[in-house]
This record gives C-alpha cells, structure tokens and sequence, in this order.
C-alpha cells in the first residue's frame, strides 16, 4: 500500500530545533501510485454513493448511514488501518490521511466515518488481545460492524480522567455503571469503547456490545451541524459484559484514550484540508457565476482577497498535514509509539486546520451573499458542520495547552534536547554581534531567517516564562496559549518553506510560482503574529522595569524586511479562479 519516503525522522516537537527547510518532508508531490489510487477510490465512492443522498443523510434516513458505511467496507476504505491477518489492507498512514481528506466533504458521513475507522476501531486495532482482534475487526473492516467510541460524560469531557462511570467485577463478569453523552454512531453501532473506573480510581477501557444486558441507547441529540450523524448518550445500569472485555490493562485507560485523541486529532487536521478545498470550489465557482453591476464578482478585489487567502491558508494547512504523515509512516515500525511521539504535532494540526476551515467556511458563505444562508446551498451545511471541529478531539483550548505543555515537559526530561537552543539563544542575546542578521542566500531566504528567528523568539519566551513561574507555569493558560500560537504558525512557517523547496527542487522554479507566493504571503504574515503575540506575553510576565530589555532582547530576532502581501495574495487568487479551486 505505498512506501514510506525517504523522510528525515525528527522527533516530536524537533521542528523547533531544525534549521528552516534543512530536512526532508512528506509532501503530496512525493505520493506513490498506490496512493494516489486509494485517494482516487475514496473520491468515487464520495460523488457516486454518498453526495447524491445528501438531504436524505441530513434527515437521518433509517438505515441510509448504515449502508452507506458497509458499501464504504465493500471498497476496502474501512479496513485501511486494519491489518491484513484481520481482514483489513494494513495500509500507511498517508493513505489513510486521503481517504480521510476524501471523505470531509460532507461532513455528517465524514464524523460517522471517521469515528468508526479512527476512535472507534483502531482503540482494539493498537491494544486489543488476538481474541479481541478476531472477534472484531474483520466485521469493522467490512462494514458489518460499525464501532463507536464512548469518552465523553456529563461531568467530564476535556478532563477525560474525571470519569465517574463505574466497573465491578463480579465472577466471571464485569458490572458498568454510569452515563456517557455525545457518542458519535451510538444509534447504529455495534461495539463500544467504553471507559470506566476500576475500584473507583483505576482508569479503564472496556468492549461492550450493544446487545449487553444493562445498555440503554438514548435519544438521538439535536445539532447544530453534522446533522446527519448519529449522536446519542449511552445508559449504562449495572450493565453486564464479560471478564475478557477489558480492553487493554486495568488502570492503563489514559494510554488508550489519549493516544486515540491523538490520532483523532490528526485525522480531523486532514479532514480539514478537504473541507477547505471545497470551500474553494464552491466559493470560486459561484463568484464566477454571480454577476453584480454588470461583472462577475470574482473580479471584485476584496472577494479575490478571500480567495487568494483561502488558497493560500489550504497549501499550510496541507503541507503541515502530509510532513505529519510522513513521520508517523517513518515510524510505523514503533506503532502506538509514533502516534504518541507526534502528539505535539497532532495537537497543532487540529488547531489549525480546524480554525483555518471554520474560517474558510464563513469567508465563502459571504462570498455567495444572501445566497449562502439559504439551505439550498451547501455552503450552509458546510459552514454548520464546521464549527464542531474546535470541539471535537479535545477543545482547541485543551489542545493549546497541550503543544507547549508537552514540548516543555520533554524538555524538561532531556526527552528533546530544548535546553541546547536555550542556551544558544542566551549566548547570542548576551554578545548580539553573534546573531547573523545576513539574509541567507537562495530561495525564500528570508522567509527561511524569518522562521528561524520565530524559533529562537518563542524559545526565549518560553525561558523567561520557565524562570519566572517554574512549576506553576501549568496554570498560566493565556502564556500557553500565546507559547501555544507561536508554536502553531513556526510548524506551519516551517513547513510551507520545507514543501516549497522540495517542490523547486522537484520541478523548478517557474513551475511552483504559486507555491512560492503562498508560502511568502504566509510566512510574511505569520512572522508578525508570532513576534506581536510573544511581546505581549513579555510585557504580561515582566514588571515595568523588566519589560523593556527583554522586549529588546526579543526584537534582535526581529526581521524588519517586508513584502508585497497584496500582490502576493491578487496573483494566488487568480490563478485559483482560473483552475476553478484549488489547484497545484
């Protein structure tokens, strides 16, 4: 099912340690055939079996969804993370990310999908025992099976630890005890992950069927998007599985449920890409279309200014979301080590892609004006069902703590050598004449400058704020959160250079003009996100005598050199117009 390429396999977090566009990344110029094959298979079942029901999906056709996922198995694109001993294709994970992407364009099938393949069947794919495996996963991966993962409580939903559902074990049986809300494919799945305490404080996952003694499905939730998904609580009342159905070890839940997030945050990364190509499609095709005093709008400036940008915010989001790929295919050897390896990475990608195609989403209803809040159109549907992918997977809060969180963490352990960097940056900043302000020759040198210098300012940020709150650090969330955003735009900067260059090296410069627009209109705008948001911090954390110096320190990073943002963005936005989307 493809081989992985020959990438640099950094380690979790190492971006921030690498020389701007110094490694070698995944990108989607580098597919195999294989793999554009399985993306081309995804594509087809999507126009032929699932867009032509898309107001019967919507109103949760009895059975329609059902179907639909076991004609989903007949194609082999439910069993790609499978392995082949249990039915499946034991595919890559790149592979994997374009059935994804394939399928985000509607967003009700995609959630079912995505909960089945994702949280809901790769949990016994990564921890099950060989009975479980064979019990299970060569129905999941037809489609005979569909499988749903349950978290999620009235008292507990980003703190997943604070669980009160509870698990006795009475002879040869286990009894569940508690409620879980929100379970996506609840009203049609077969088998559940459910999580419980064991003893009232070991953290477990256990497999219960839906025919268990005990398991009540409740009503289905009325939503604001993803309409057609099912989205049910589960009762459960002395509910009563067998003394095999743990799944995994008891006590060892948190590894299973937050490696499965993790995998579930990068899924909807990906997801994300597609929504944000057709968002592009639909924008661009109706400012095409729509005449307004006697042109089409597409000729008007500031719609071209939200589909330059569109375009442009769609080659990040897609180059973060391939490099990501391709490091967990360069370990696949590790397995669930990779996953966790990369969390940092899953976290940011969650973030972005979802913000970056809620916004996408807003920016192409207004496109299509009045038109866009009538239902007949599915810009409509498209901006609803948006807006649950900053909820799901870990709210996009959770998940900016996460990123710096961890990446300190590791540093802190000597797991990711951070401290290497910090003091490099303290050196410099002590004997300026040391920090070689030269722009580097060659292609996008200053956005590669740019970057790197973004690297060492969110570097010195984060060691003044280490210093200053030491272990209380964890409860400063606005500093996170600004470490966090910093994080986000240097792994996006880094790796719209990284592709870019690849790309020229691959087809030549004339030939990925576009790419090198993209990735200069971003990085020019990202650069000043970064250095604003981390001046602010400074000031936060320092007295009035203190701010300063250490807003002078940080400013030695500064690149003041400029670039044409509006021509950059009115050039992308008319080659996306004349190709009709997005186009590369």
């Amino acid at each position: 099912m493809g081989s992985a390429p020959p990438v640099t396999v950094s380690p979790g977090g190492g971006f921030l340690l690498e020389r701007t566009g110094s490694v070698t990344i995944l990108i989607p110029e580098m597919l195999a055939d294989e793999q554009r094959m399985m993306k081309e298979t995804a594509e087809d079942f999507m126009r032929r079996e699932v867009e032509p029901h898309i107001a019967a999906i919507e109103e949760k056709a009895p059975g329609l969804m059902r179907a639909l996922m076991r004609k989903a198995g007949e194609v082999g694109l439910l069993g790609h993370d499978v392995p082949e001993e249990f039915g499946g294709l034991g595919g890559d994970k790149t592979s994997s990310s374009l059935i994804t992407e394939a399928v985000s364009r509607v967003g009700s099938f995609a959630v079912s999908f995505g909960a089945h393949v994702g949280i809901g069947t790769m949990p016994i794919v990564l921890f099950g025992t060989p009975a479980q495996k064979q019990k299970y996963l060569p129905g999941l991966a037809s489609g005979d099976l569909v499988a749903a993962y349950a978290l999620t409580e009235p008292g507990s939903g980003s703190d997943a630890l604070a669980a009160r559902t509870k698990a006795v074990r009475d002879g040869d049986k286990w009894r569940l005890t508690g409620t879980k809300q929100f379970i996506t494919n609840a009203g049609f799945a077969d088998i559940f992950t459910v999580f419980a305490k064991v003893d009232g404080e070991k953290f477990t996952a256990f497999l219960v069927d839906r025919d268990a003694p005990g398991l009540t499905i409740g009503p289905e939730e009325h939503k604001l998007g993803i309409r057609g998904s099912s989205t049910c609580p589960l009762i459960l009342e002395d509910c009563q599985i067998p003394a095999d159905a743990v799944l995994g070890e008891i006590g060892k839940g948190h590894k299973i449920a937050f490696n499965i997030l993790n995998i579930g945050r990068w899924k909807l990364g990906v997801g994300a890409v597609g929504g944000a190509k057709y968002c592009l499609e639909l924008g661009v095709g109706y400012a095409k279309e729509r005449k307004q005093f006697g042109k089409p709008i597409a000729e008007f400036d500031l719609i071209r200014k939200k589909i330059g940008e569109m375009a442009m915010l769609t080659y990040v989001a897609e180059s973060m979301a391939f490099r990501t790929a391709g490091l967990l295919d360069a370990r696949k050897e590790s397995g669930l080590e990779g996953i966790e390896e990369h969390a940092i990475e899953a976290s940011i990608i969650k973030v972005f892609g979802s913000e970056m195609l809620f916004w996408a989403a807003d920016e192409t209803l207004q496109i299509f004006g009045g038109a866009g809040y009538i239902a007949d159109y599915p810009i409509e549907r498209v901006s609803r069902d948006a807006r649950i992918n900053r909820i799901f997977e870990g709210t996009n809060e959770i998940n900016r703590l996460l990123v710096p969180g961890t990446l300190l963490k590791r540093a802190m352990t000597g797991r990711l050598p951070l401290m290497g960097l910090m003091g490099e940056v303290q050196a410099e900043l002590k004997e300026p004449s040391k920090i070689n302000l030269t722009v580097p020759e060659g292609l996008l040198g200053l956005e590669r400058q740019k970057c790197d210098f973004a690297k060492r300012a969110v570097t010195y940020a984060a060691s003044v704020a280490v210093q200053k709150y030491m272990q209380k650090l964890s409860d400063k969330q606005e500093l996170l959160g600004v470490l966090a955003d910093a994080l986000i735009n240097i792994y996006a900067m880094d790796s719209a250079v990284t592709r870019t260059l690849q790309l020229v090296k691959m087809q030549g410069e004339d030939r990925t003009r576009v790419p090198i627009w993209m990735t200069q209109l971003f990085v020019s705008q990202a650069h000043e996100r970064v250095f604003d948001s981390l001046r602010e911090s400074l000031m936060w954390m320092s007295q009035d005598e203190e701010w300063g110096r250490e807003i002078g320190d940080i400013n030695k990073y500064y690149a003041l050199s400029r670039v044409n943002t509006f021509s950059l963005r009115r050039k992308i936005a008319l080659h996306t117009i004349e190709a009709g989307g997005y186009a590369l």
